[in-house]
């Protein structure tokens, strides 16, 4: 495996790896969602933009495996996303994708990168976790847009939330 930074003639196979990471995160809420390459080609033009780093896990035969996206504002680095196709996890491929976010925060100055999760994510908690993540400080907090069920409950500390 090889991780690499993404090149322009990457982009068919970075819309088709975005399209899963999003569909996979509403599969996380319960919700069904159809592919929608049109809105990964836009998350992917507003990275390149921004001029974002996109991170690329290569397997042995040079198919794209996986990535990362990172924000950089001054000293502070987000990890926007990490997706690693199915059959290529626990392997390694996502703890070499976060390596290089890792690596990205310290030679911005800063020690570690930053993290948001929807927290039903368990796979994403137990990874950072297990990298020594904890929760910093803050909770998102809105009403339900029209329309919008609630179908979970979470709790934070003491309170309890509804949760879509």
């Amino acid at each position: 495996m090889k991780i690499r930074l993404a090149q322009a003639n990457d982009e068919a196979a970075l819309i088709q790896l975005i399209t899963e990471f999003r569909l996979s995160l509403a599969t996380l809420r319960g919700k069904v969602q159809k592919l929608d390459f049109a809105a990964a080609r836009k998350e992917l033009d507003e990275y390149l933009e921004k001029e974002f780093p996109i991170y690329l896990a290569d397997s042995e035969t040079a198919t794209i495996i996986g990535y990362s996206v990172c924000r950089v504002e001054g000293d502070v680095v987000w990890v926007e996303s990490l997706y690693v196709v199915p059959k290529y996890r626990r392997k390694g491929v996502g703890s070499s994708l976060y390596e290089e976010a890792e690596r990205l925060a310290q030679e911005h100055g800063g020690n570690t990168p930053y993290n948001w999760v929807d927290p039903n994510n368990d796979t994403i908690i137990r990874f950072l976790q297990k990298r020594g993540y904890s929760v910093l400080n803050l909770i998102e907090l809105r009403r339900a847009q029209p329309g919008e069920e609630m179908t979970q409950k979470l709790c934070v500390g003491t309170h309890e939330f509804d949760f879509g």
